[in-house]
């Protein structure tokens, strides 16, 4: 299913972020020097890519077919990847915050960055193997050909109005800029 398989890619594309994000932590960690400005760009792309780009085609496409398609708009699945949405969005706020301390030269905010990144790490990797463990897999077999093109238009209407104003090829830029930073010593 093509749609499955866009949102499959940007999960990836969210892990090498978050990747970078637990390699610039360790060195915060360690005592090494890390520019406060890697935490705030990777805030900046989990807000803008990982939420605005990829959550909202889950949220205003997928989950909705999802539910018309039978899943239970209460319970399962579906309110548990939206929560769990919500919590990433609070995280990455959390992370900003504290970045921003760690910028204004706040020797606490050392800690507080480092305990943001690790819960937003820990988060982010656990909601992404159970959407491509359970919820794709689920939705593969449960929507019909019918409905899989409507999420699969619903998602390229996005993507359009994305290409418009540049945001995922700014973002995406952004993010492999993260993965060069993390990956110099």
């Amino acid at each position: 299913m093509e749609a499955i398989e866009i949102l499959m890619r940007e999960h990836r594309a969210i892990e090498r972020v978050v990747e970078a994000l637990d390699a610039a932590a360790d060195r915060l960690e360690d005592g090494t020097s890390v520019r406060p400005g890697f935490f705030l760009e990777a805030a900046e792309f989990f807000a803008g890519f990982a939420d605005g780009v990829h959550h909202r085609k889950e949220e205003d496409v997928l989950f909705d077919s999802l539910v018309e398609s039978g899943l239970p708009a209460g319970q399962g699945p579906v309110p548990v990847m939206r929560s769990e949405h919500e919590e990433a969005r609070a995280l990455t706020r959390g992370l900003r915050e504290a970045a921003r301390r760690l910028d204004g030269g706040d020797p606490g905010a050392r800690s507080q960055v480092i305990a943001q990144a690790r819960r937003y790490s820990a988060l982010i990797r656990d909601h992404i193997a159970k959407e491509d463990q359970v919820l794709f897999p689920m939705a593969a077999g449960l929507l019909t050909p019918k409905a899989a093109t409507t999420v699969l238009e619903g998602f390229r209407r996005q993507e359009r109005d994305d290409a418009r104003d540049g945001t995922s090829e700014r973002l995406l830029a952004l993010g492999d800029r993260l993965v060069r930073e993390a990956a110099t010593p």
